[in-house]
C-alpha cells in the first residue's frame, strides 16, 4: 500500500486537466488556473484532488516545533513564554493557537467539507469512488469539528456552504450535546460508506470513523462536560449563564460512560490493531518496543489508526522535527523540551514512584528508571548520534552534556560547560532551559543527521494505545476495575513495567500518570488535565527545570569530559523556572479559551467563553 502525502499541488492537477482540454479558440475567457464546479465534480480526479486538499488541514500534526505539551506542565517552549500558562489570554490577545484549533483555519476546511458533500451528492462519478470521497469528508468534517469542540466547548455548527447570495451570515454556538451528536453522527455515516474500501496510509478509514468516535464521546462522558460535576468544581463555571455550551446540563452520566465504553470495545473488536498488547508479563525489551510503537515500524505500524505521513523528498515542517527539537550541541533548535515535572513522573523500574527525599535516587535520578524514560528523554549522558565536525572533537563519545563539569585535575580544575546547555560553544542561544530534550519521535538513524536531514516518522494522529486508554478509564468509570488494571498492565508489560495492583482512587491516579507517559507530546495532557479538572494542581504548577554539576574526585585527571561517575561525583537540583521565562499559574477561564475578538465583531449571535468580556 503506497503512503499517501499530504501537500499536494491542485494548481498543477488542475492546470494538467485543462490544458490537454482548452479549445483553439483564443478568444475563449475561461480561467486557465482553474477548473468550475462542474468541471471539478464531473472528473473523478479533480474530485479527489478537491477531497484530498481536506487533509492539508492537519498540518504537521502533533510533530510541530511548538508541541501542544508546552502549554501543560510536561514541556517548555524555549522561545517565548505560552501566555495560556500564565492565565494571560483574552478574546484580544488569544496567545499561541496551534493552527489545527485555530477557528478561522477550521472553519475554512468545514466550508470546503460543506462544498464537497454537496456535489458529491449530485456528481455523475462512480458510485464507489463517490462514497468513498463523502466518507473521507464526513470524517475530516467531524474531525475539525471536534478540534474546535474539545478546545472552544459548543461551536456554530455549519452544515452546508454559504452562497454568495446569503443576505445573513451569522449564526449562534450549537450546545455541546448536540455538537457531540451531529460529529457522531458524521463518523457513522463514515464508518458505514468507507467499510471494505483500501485506501492509501494516511487518508481516513472506516477503522479511524470508530476511533475518532471513541474519542469523542470519552470527553463527553468526562468531568467538565458533566455540568453538575464540574460547577461544583470551579465557581467560574457555576457562574455561567450558558452551560450547555460547555457540557451536558442534565441526562444520565453513567449511560455516557457505557457509550464511550461500547464506541473503545468496537475498535479493540476489530482485532487487527495494537503492538505487542498481549503480553502476560513484563517484556525485557521494553525500550525497544516503545521505540518502535512511536516510530511506526517493526510492528509499531499497527499502532496508527490515523496518521500524517512525511516524506524525506518534500520539505515539510513535520519531516524536520528532529531539527526542530535536537539539541544545540547538535546545531538543533531544543524547542519543544520535557520539564522536570514530567520527568519526575516516569516511575522507577520496580514500578515504585520515583522521590528525591530517598539520597539513593537523588545521587542518581536518572538509573534504573521506566524504559520509556530512555526512549522519550535527552537527559545528561545519554547516548546519542555522532556529533556534528565542530562537536566530535569536543564530544568524541557522542553522549548528551546538561551540565556544567570541571576538566584538568581535580587540584586545578576548570570549569566546562556542556555542548547541549545554554553556555555551550555551539549555538548556545538555542540550549535547554529545562535540563532535557525530546527523544521521541526522532529517528535514531544516525545516517540522519538531525540539523539537515529530513525524517519520515509519521505523526500518529490517533494511535491505538489511546483507545485502549479509553477503554481502561470507562471501566475504572463504570467500576470495572479487574477488567481496566487487565488493559492496563498490557499497556505496561510492553514497555518492561511491573503491573499494577492498586485499587480504588490509586489506581485511577496510576492510571492517568500512565496515560501521561505513555502518550506524552501526543497531544493528551492538554485536554486530559483540562477533562478530568486537575489543572489547578497540574498546569498551575511552576515549571521545574535541572541543574546539574560534576566536581572531579580527587587524584582525577580528565583532558576531555565524558559522563564517569568514577571520575567525577555529580549533583542534581532541582529549581523552578526562571519566572522572566514564563510563571505559570492557573485561572479556571483557560478551560475553554476565548474565541477570537474578530470572530465575535464578526457574528453577534457568539457568546464568548466564560471568563473573558470582549
Amino acid at each position: 500500500m503506497k503512503t499517501f502525502l499530504r501537500k499536494i499541488s491542485m494548481l498543477t492537477v488542475v492546470l494538467g486537466a485543462l490544458l490537454t482540454s482548452c479549445k483553439k479558440e483564443f478568444l475563449n475567457t475561461t480561467p486557465l488556473n482553474q477548473a468550475s464546479s462542474a468541471t471539478t465534480w464531473a472528473d473523478p480526479n479533480l474530485s479527489q484532488a478537491f477531497v484530498t486538499e481536506l487533509y492539508n488541514g492537519l498540518y504537521e500534526g502533533e510533530l510541530n516545533q511548538e508541541n501542544l505539551d508546552c502549554q501543560t506542565d510536561n514541556a517548555l517552549y524555549n522561545f517565548g513564554k505560552e501566555n495560556i500558562n500564565e492565565g494571560n489570554i483574552s478574546p484580544a490577545n488569544t496567545g499561541n493557537v496551534p493552527h489545527t484549533y485555530e477557528w478561522g483555519n477550521m472553519y475554512a476546511r468545514i466550508r470546503s467539507a460543506n462544498i464537497a458533500l454537496e456535489q458529491l451528492a449530485k456528481s455523475p462519478i462512480d458510485k464507489s469512488l463517490a462514497d468513498q470521497l463523502t466518507g473521507e469528508t464526513l470524517f475530516m468534517r467531524a474531525y475539525y469539528y471536534n478540534q474546535l469542540l474539545r478546545y472552544y466547548g459548543g461551536i456554530p455548527l455549519v452544515k452546508s456552504s454559504y452562497s454568495a447570495s446569503a443576505t445573513d451570515f451569522t449564526i449562534a454556538r450549537s450546545s455541546y450535546s448536540d455538537c457531540v451528536d451531529f460529529i457522531v453522527g458524521d463518523l457513522d455515516k463514515a464508518n458505514t460508506l468507507l467499510q471494505g474500501k483500501s485506501l492509501d496510509k494516511g487518508r481516513a478509514t472506516s477503522d479511524a470513523a470508530l476511533a475518532l468516535k471513541a474519542r469523542v464521546l470519552l470527553y463527553a462522558a468526562s468531568d467538565l462536560h458533566d455540568m453538575p460535576t464540574a460547577k461544583a468544581k470551579s465557581t467560574l463555571i457555576s457562574q455561567f449563564a450558558h452551560p450547555e455550551l460547555l457540557g451536558y446540563v442534565d441526562g444520565d452520566r453513567a449511560a455516557r460512560w457505557q457509550k464511550a465504553q461500547d464506541a473503545a470495545k468496537a475498535v479493540m473488536a476489530l482485532g487487527k490493531y495494537g503492538f505487542k498488547l498481549d503480553l502476560s508479563a513484563p517484556d525485557a525489551n521494553g525500550f525497544t518496543n516503545y521505540q518502535n510503537s512511536y516510530l511506526s515500524r517493526n510492528g509499531g505500524e499497527a499502532e496508527l489508526l490515523f496518521a500524517r505521513y512525511f516524506a524525506n523528498a518534500k520539505d515539510e515542517w513535520g519531516a524536520w522535527y528532529a531539527r526542530n527539537n535536537c539539541t544545540n550541541g547538535y546545531h538543533g533548535w531544543t524547542s519543544s523540551e520535557p520539564t522536570q515535572n514530567m520527568v519526575d513522573d516516569y516511575e522507577m523500574m520496580d514500578g515504585t514512584k520515583f522521590d528525591w527525599t530517598k539520597p539513593e535516587q537523588a545521587a542518581a535520578p536518572y538509573q534504573n528508571r521506566d524504559p520509556r524514560f530512555y526512549a522519550s528523554v535527552l537527559y545528561d549522558g545519554a547516548p546519542w548520534k555522532p556529533r556534528t565536525p565542530d562537536g566530535a572533537g569536543i564530544d568524541p563519545y557522542n553522549e548528551i552534556q546538561m551540565g556544567t563539569y570541571q576538566t584538568g585535575s581535580a587540584g586545578s580544575a576548570v570549569t566546562y560547560f556542556g555542548l547541549d546547555t545554554r553556555n555551550g560553544p555551539i549555538e548556545n542561544w538555542n540550549g535547554t532551559r529545562t535540563g532535557y530534550a525530546i527523544r521521541k519521535f526522532m529517528d535514531p538513524n544516525p545516517a540522519i543527521v538531525d540539523n539537515n536531514t529530513r525524517q519520515e516518522v509519521p505523526s500518529p494522529m490517533i494511535r491505538y494505545t489511546e483507545v485502549v486508554f479509553n477503554y481502561i478509564e470507562t471501566c475504572l468509570a463504570l467500576g470495572q476495575e479487574g477488567e481496566a488494571k487487565t488493559w492496563l498492565n498490557r499497556i505496561r508489560f510492553r514497555s518492561g513495567m511491573p503491573a499494577i495492583t492498586d485499587a480504588g482512587d490509586a489506581l485511577v491516579q496510576r492510571y492517568r500518570n500512565e496515560r501521561n507517559v505513555e502518550m506524552m507530546f501526543e497531544e493528551q495532557r492538554f485536554y486530559d488535565a483540562r477533562r478530568w479538572m486537575i489543572a489547578p494542581q497540574t498546569l498551575g504548577n511552576k515549571a521545574k527545570i535541572m541543574k546539574i554539576t560534576g566536581t572531579l574526585k580527587a587524584g582525577k585527571t580528565v583532558s576531555v569530559y565524558r559522563y564517569n561517575t568514577d571520575n567525577y561525583n555529580y549533583t542534581y537540583t532541582v529549581q523552578e523556572l526562571d519566572p522572566g521565562v514564563e510563571n505559570r499559574s492557573w485561572n479556571d477561564k483557560v478551560y475553554f479559551p476565548p474565541i477570537y475578538r474578530d470572530e465575535m465583531n464578526k457574528n453577534n449571535k457568539l457568546i464568548q467563553n466564560p471568563g473573558y468580556t470582549n
